[in-house]
């Protein structure tokens, strides 16, 4: 890359950078101190900008760099990402948004701990939280690192490790000053960028194609090195059993974790009224589905225009085809036009990085402060200083990610946020549900559908070949794997709702038939909410 090209993209991360610090003084001088201004922005966002921050909160560097990445190495094989990222939405609409916003304050555990008793809960549902959180936020450095490793002309360890610190560094910031008010506006801002990004590439992209996909279609075949194959289901997950139970896994885990990430549903509190939570989900899913749409484009167009093996050599797993893409379709590298589409998409995919992990980072500090925290002090913490021990939270998390980023930089973005939602999906999601919809549900029941979906989900994870005994492992040196798929899903989400059944048949405690009933009342008509 130019020197010309590098200073140009520097100057956009640094500008980009010094506006999101403006937006979190702005909004920190705006702070009282309250747990609800820091944790919900005073709840006075309205549908359509909550709607775009949740579209920003979701449309991360996995959306971006990830997806369309593994489109240009798979074809067909990586659209289910894009397909299964954006199917999730209706599970949120139809059974999730509109019935957290009324049962809950502002975390997950709060719905639950609405008919339990309230310690267990909390202090199971805020550890898985934090688990989630922390795999999300993995995925958010790794895409970061990649990026910035490109931009400066290759793949330098060094410049990938400080730049995992400093994103890291950065979101910490952003959440100890600025609370859910500047992490909002961050998010608004990051969303139009990249839907302003994404239509200007996909645009080109048929512009070059003179509007016709097919002939997009049979290029990116041509140029893939897989022929036919690449427009076919089975070149990623088709090879024997496990990579179709791989492929399952996976989908199950899009479709049903998006339910039970935290730094969503932490959206839905910071509009007044359920109304206005389900109006923000319409907003997101139009923006959300648009974009899923144009990954398609763009990685088949960057299939087609750069290459499959050119993106590869760039970064094995794919992370680096869009910026490639841009740099095509500007003229190429040494073009002025060139340098400037990729300097341009470089920092919008830096600021969708920065912009999601603030967003993860309050959820999981809100669910150490607000559950963990509250739950063993409960008799003397009060809500200023559970906002403190949320600030410090912030900086535990960020350096727990850092640490576990520098070990998984070789990784698919998009496969690690997979992973992240196999694990809401497997410990958060059953809990969620239960409690909203099962009236005989009781406290032990929650406790192990939590711990029944979240530590086998962790332990499957620990034991594949994600972590061991594959080429492009995080370990690769070792083989210690008794698990043979990627994806844990399709084995831990039955767990964790297994899990709460069992629980609560075995439960001595009988269900409390009042706290249910008003529980339903209130989440159905919003009666009593706060």
């Amino acid at each position: 890359m130019s020197g010309d090209h590098q200073t140009l993209a520097l100057l956009l991360f640094s500008g980009f950078v010094l506006l999101t610090l403006v937006i979190t003084t702005w909004a920190g001088r705006k702070r009282h101190g309250s747990a609800e201004e820091f944790y919900a922005g005073g709840r006075l966002f309205s549908p359509l900008e909550n709607g775009f921050a949740i579209a920003g909160d979701y449309m991360s560097a996995a959306s971006f760099l990830g997806i369309s990445g593994l489109i240009a190495l798979f074809g067909y094989d990586g659209m289910l990402y894009s397909v299964g990222f954006l199917v999730a939405w209706l599970v949120v609409l139809f059974l999730v948004a509109e019935l957290v916003r009324n049962c809950g304050r502002f975390t997950l555990a709060d719905v639950v701990a609405a008919r339990m008793r309230e310690r267990p809960v909390r202090i199971a549902a805020g550890t898985s939280s934090v688990a989630v959180s922390v795999l999300y936020l993995v995925a958010q450095m790794v895409g970061a690192g990649s990026l910035v490793a490109l931009l400066l002309g290759g793949t330098s360890e060094a410049a990938r490790t400080w730049t995992v610190i400093g994103v890291g560094a950065l979101m910490v910031v952003y959440v100890s000053l600025g609370g859910m008010r500047a992490t909002t506006w961050i998010q608004i801002v990051k969303a139009v960028l990249l839907m302003a990004g994404a239509i200007a590439l996909t645009v080109l992209v048929l512009i070059r194609f003179q509007g016709d996909v097919n002939h997009l279609l049979n290029t990116a075949v041509a140029q893939s090195g897989h022929g036919a194959e690449f427009l076919s289901p089975g070149l990623k997950y088709g090879g024997d059993w496990t990579a179709r139970f791989d492929f399952i896994s996976l989908g199950l885990a899009l479709v049903l974790g998006t339910a039970g990430l935290p730094h969503i549903l932490s959206r839905f509190y910071t509009v007044p009224t359920a109304r206005a939570a389900r109006r923000s989900v319409v907003w997101s899913i139009g923006l959300i589905g648009g974009f899923y749409l144009m990954t398609i484009v763009l990685g088949f167009g960057a299939a087609a225009l750069v290459g499959s093996d050119a993106v590869r050599a760039s970064n094995a797993a794919g992370n680096t085809a869009v910026p490639l893409l841009a740099l095509d379709l500007g003229g190429g590298a040494g073009s002025t036009g060139g340098t400037v589409l990729f300097a341009v998409v470089a920092a919008i995919a830096f600021a969708t990085i920065l912009a999601v992990v603030a967003g993860i980072t309050l959820a999981s500090s809100a669910s150490v402060a607000h559950d963990l925290y509250a739950s063993l002090r409960r008799k003397h913490a009060k809500q200023r200083s559970e906002v403190a021990v949320a600030r410090v939270a912030a900086a535990g998390i960020g350096a727990v990610a850092i640490a576990l980023s520098l070990l998984a930089q070789d990784l698919n973005v998009a496969f690690l946020v997979g992973l992240a939602f196999a694990v809401a999906a497997s410990a958060n999601l059953p809990v969620l549900l239960y409690s909203l919809f099962w009236r005989k549900f009781t406290t032990r029941g929650a406790v192990w559908s939590v711990y029944g979906g979240l530590i086998p989900a962790i332990v499957l994870v620990a034991l594949s070949p994600v972590v061991s005994g594959s080429p492009d492992a995080i370990i690769p040196g070792a083989d210690f794997h008794v698990f043979p798929l990627q994806n844990p899903g399709v084995v831990s989400i039955p767990l964790g709702f297994l899990a709460g059944w069992i629980g609560t048949v075995l439960s001595s405690e009988p269900p409390d038939a009042a706290k249910h009933a008003e529980t339903e009342v209130r989440s159905l008509t919003g009666a009593g909410a706060v």
